[in-house]
């Protein structure tokens, strides 16, 4: 499972940096976030041995026992809904781009 959830993690931030590249920035922020979610997942499933059934769950398991893991899914989640909205630019890209680098670190996974 675990393997399964990096490999996912790592194609999601694979596929933002190809759409960032090509200024498709609100598929860029999308994968982004996604990149962000799975590494969110991956973290609780190390701790835990579950993996959150939905954007719900993932926020209050996070929110109860891993507030440094919370925070940084939280402040992009309004970003990763207004890719539905809006027009997005390479600023929202990098901000979550670096938080999904961070995540990386903290999980030591090399990218």
């Amino acid at each position: 499972m675990e393997e399964t959830l990096v490999e996912k993690a790592k194609e999601y931030y694979r596929n933002a940096l190809d759409a960032e590249k090509k200024g498709d920035y609100n598929t860029s922020v999308t994968l982004f976030f996604k990149t962000i979610s799975g590494l969110a997942d991956l973290y609780i499933y190390r701790k835990e041995k579950i993996i959150p059934s939905s954007h719900t769950d993932r926020f209050r398991i996070l929110e109860a026992k891993y507030k440094e893991i919370y925070k940084i899914v939280d402040r992009n989640f309004p970003v990763y809904q207004e890719s539905y909205r809006a027009k997005l630019n390479l600023q929202f890209c990098e901000v979550l781009k670096e938080d999904a680098e961070q995540l990386f670190r903290i999980l030591e996974i090399k990218i």
